[in-house]
């Protein structure tokens, strides 16, 4: 018993220093459960169950569709593809739905420019009732993992306490580590404690894991974004500072291509997800979506500024009596993106601002180019007046450039991060 408890203070000790140089930038990939969910009968739903074929066929999609060139590389199974443990105690696919394997998974993936990610709980049972990963199994599953080739776990909590949850998720972290292969971590350990200091330390789950669930799961619809916003905007002061390169917040996935969205609700669920440095998960059907939500999805700039290297979240800067919204997140190169929310429900909105109003003091010069349109709106500068009309529970989206610096790159730095 010693000797176990020296070892797991040993495995604790190395994960507060681990750095495993993934996720420099906010992943984005594709994820089974929003769309598919649990299903698991093949026999009534072979095409939408959990299955091999189904991600197989999703992997065509991401390749052949796009999604790979433009940074959706991860393919990520989620619940319900565990058949159980085999008499090594090591986890086994479900055979009739994985008849080959998630090794074979793994490499089809890999065959086509893409990465697998899979699922497990630290728990007696996983969330939909399936073997989880006890404290015991930790090192044995990670090394699983590593040998199927795996390039991302997410760990859930269901069925866990507090206290497998304190020493199972830095475990997991170390035994990832000592495996040898770049996993990526998901972690939903501060979803299962409220989210918020003090019973969640975001210091060190910046240390051992890549992102995390802080949150509610969302489901397919526009009150649930809603909800799911409405927390990250009320703990900005907490949440904003800690994601960055290696670690970032997850209010998971995006809903677009699926029933609950209109299309600005999808286009503003895009720009909103982007100007949080959001992980980029899309849960739908890849083989049916319309060409309408593969554009919102598949918008270059959009994508670009979700992927900035400086990894600097935004957070909502003006509240407006109007129901209008203002977000802005720092970008690179002295840009920023800014995102004009409209929480009404009645008609498009007029919304008269200026830059100084949204705190930008500098004497620059700056376009702004409208992400969705590719419009570009020249010369403006801190105290020139403009209109953007913003439609019911819609977005409009800038991404703002100087064209005329004035200052050292230092101080157009500070004032950049100084808006926040």
């Amino acid at each position: 018993m010693l000797r176990k408890t020296v070892l797991l203070l040993a495995l604790v000790d190395q994960v507060l220093v681990l750095e495993n140089g993934l996720l420099r930038t906010p992943p984005m990939g594709w994820l089974a459960w929003e769309r598919f969910r649990c299903n698991t009968d093949c026999d009534e739903d072979p095409k939408n169950c959990i299955s091999e074929r189904l991600f197989m066929e999703m992997a065509d999609r991401l390749a052949q569709d796009g999604w790979r060139d433009l940074g959706y590389t991860y393919l990520n199974i989620d619940d319900c593809w565990i058949g159980g443990r085999d008499d090594k105690g090591r986890l086994v696919p479900d055979p009739k739905r994985f008849p080959n394997g998630i090794a074979f998974l793994a490499d089809y993936a890999h065959s086509l420019g893409l990465q697998l990610g899979i699922y497990e709980d630290l728990g007696n049972f996983t969330c939909m009732g399936y073997p989880g990963t006890t404290l015991d199994k930790v090192v044995q599953d990670a090394q699983t993992f590593a040998e199927w080739k795996v390039d991302m776990l997410k760990l859930d909590g269901c069925f866990s306490t507090p206290e497998e949850r304190a020493k199972g998720y830095p475990m997991m972290a170390a035994a990832l580590n000592a495996t040898g292969r770049p996993i990526a971590f998901s972690c939903s350990w501060p979803a299962y404690e409220g989210g918020l200091p003090p019973e969640v330390n975001y210091s060190l789950l910046t240390d051992i894991c890549n992102l995390w669930r802080n949150y509610d799961d969302i489901q397919d619809s526009w009150s649930s974004v809603l909800f799911v916003l409405d927390w990250f905007v009320d703990h900005q002061d907490i949440l904003q500072p800690v994601a960055g390169p290696g670690h970032w917040n997850d209010p998971d996935m995006l809903l677009i291509g699926n029933f609950g969205l209109s299309f600005d609700q999808a286009r503003a669920q895009m720009a909103l997800w982007t100007v949080l440095a959001a992980p980029l998960f899309m849960s739908t059907d890849l083989r049916t979506i319309s060409a309408q939500n593969m554009d919102i999805l598949q918008n270059p700039l959009m994508i670009k500024i979700n992927q900035d290297p400086l990894g600097i979240q935004g957070r909502r800067i003006l509240k407006e009596k109007s129901r209008i919204e203002v977000f802005l997140r720092p970008l690179a190169s002295h840009t920023c993106a800014l995102v004009f929310f409209s929480r009404r429900t009645d008609m498009p909105y007029r919304y008269h601002s200026s830059l100084a109003q949204l705190n930008f003091t500098s004497s620059s010069v700056y376009e702004a180019q409208d992400v969705y349109t590719g419009n570009v709106i020249s010369g403006l500068q801190a105290e020139t007046n403009f209109t953007v009309v913003i439609n019911p529970s819609g977005v409009v989206m800038w991404y703002l450039y100087p064209i005329g610096k004035q200052g050292t790159p230092q101080q157009r730095e500070a004032e950049t991060r100084d808006r926040l």
